[in-house]
């Protein structure tokens, strides 16, 4: 079914303009309860988002668990009330002293981080111990992906036994991210990333053999949500991202995922430089720009629009229909890759059955709030 994206009144919203579709967000979130089986199984990322009625409304679905990227997404999380974070980036540097200042700030949250070097773990317990706190610390594992994380094997049982020994951490269990399996076919996919997480289940194996408790899995992103979901295991956390907006890079690259972009870009044109081309006020600061820039947008309602270029206030488009449009003229685009694009705007425009009803802070947009 075509999804409903008509707006009653537009006249008042600047372009180009984040719109959150709240019902097709509903939708989303039922269907990623509906994949995970159980509330309990889900901890979501909120780096799609960093919106405090996004996590509201997870968390009055039972969904108590979340993952975040910086801390103050971590910080938009817990004011928003969730009581259970993972902050699921490796801290260094300043942010040492941040995650205790966090955990004297909101006393009444589960909060761990990652690692996967035995420097900032030694570093970490020095700060939390003087501060009279305790962080749990996962061991981060290298999937595959050569990112972050460290290779399953001797040397991540020894740093997970030093984080278990370290005052101020507590060994809170394995995060095993494979992003990396963009394989289109659900069967492919699934085979690839099964091979790969028999090493982060045979690592678990050896820390429960040696005595160090290893009370969670946290495991996949959007593209392995559903292959990880059908795991019998009893500790592993699922930690979808997109699935909450979902985007048109999901809906070209992972066909079997069942969810609805909800959130779309307004933007309207500002010039017809020739008979053939349309440019629209959404550049660069307006949308993702890190797919290549063919594949940045999707016109849902111009489908024969081809992206010639982008840059920062403008995007040029080929299409037949040029003549049809006029300065002014409206389309809606939905973004091919949505974290990023959310994070450059400050507001979500919320459209509830046609009409914008409100308007939701991106609070967590900016790396630091408080703390």
């Amino acid at each position: 079914m075509t999804p409903d994206y008509r707006i009653t009144d537009t006249s008042e919203i600047v372009t180009p303009a984040l719109l959150v579709f709240r019902r097709i967000v509903e939708d989303n979130l039922q269907a990623m309860l509906k994949i995970a089986g159980d509330a309990a199984r889900l901890r979501p990322h909120c780096k799609t988002h960093k919106m405090p009625a996004v996590t509201k409304l997870q968390l009055e679905l039972g969904i108590t668990k979340h993952k975040c990227a910086t801390l103050a997404e971590a910080e938009m999380l817990a004011d928003a009330g969730a009581k259970d974070i993972l902050l699921a980036y490796n801290i260094v540097g300043a942010n040492i002293a941040r995650v205790a200042r966090f955990a004297e700030k909101f006393p009444d949250v589960n909060f761990m981080v990652t690692a996967d070097h035995p420097g900032p773990v030694k570093q970490l317990s020095e700060c939390t111990r003087a501060a009279g706190v305790s962080v749990g610390m996962m061991i981060d594992i290298d999937s595959g992906m050569h990112r972050t994380g460290i290779a399953p094997g001797e040397n991540a049982v020894a740093l997970y036994r030093q984080i278990a020994s370290s005052p101020g951490l507590r060994p809170a269990g394995i995060h095993a991210y494979d992003g990396h399996h963009h394989q289109r076919d659900i069967d492919e996919r699934r085979a690839n990333i099964d091979r790969d997480w028999q090493q982060v289940i045979e690592l678990r194996d050896q820390l429960v053999a040696a005595g160090l408790p290893v009370p969670r899995l946290v495991a996949s992103g959007t593209p392995g949500f559903p292959v990880h979901a059908r795991r019998d295991e009893p500790h592993l956390e699922l930690s979808p991202g997109t699935t909450v907006f979902h985007d048109a890079g999901s809906v070209a690259n992972f066909p079997d995922l069942a969810f609805t972009p909800a959130a779309l870009v307004l933007t309207r044109v500002v010039s017809l430089p020739d008979d053939r081309l349309v440019t629209f006020d959404v550049g660069s600061k307006g949308i993702a720009s890190d797919p290549p820039v063919n594949k940045r947008v999707d016109f849902p309602n111009l489908p024969d629009a081809e992206v010639v270029s982008q840059n920062e206030e403008h995007l040029i488009v080929r299409t037949s229909r040029s003549s049809e449009f006029a300065p002014g003229d409206e389309q809606l685009v939905i973004p091919w890759h949505i974290c990023p694009t959310c994070a450059l705007y400050k507001e979500a425009h919320v459209i509830v059955d046609v009409e914008l009803q409100e308007r939701w802070p991106v609070a967590a947009r900016d790396r630091q709030l408080n703390i």
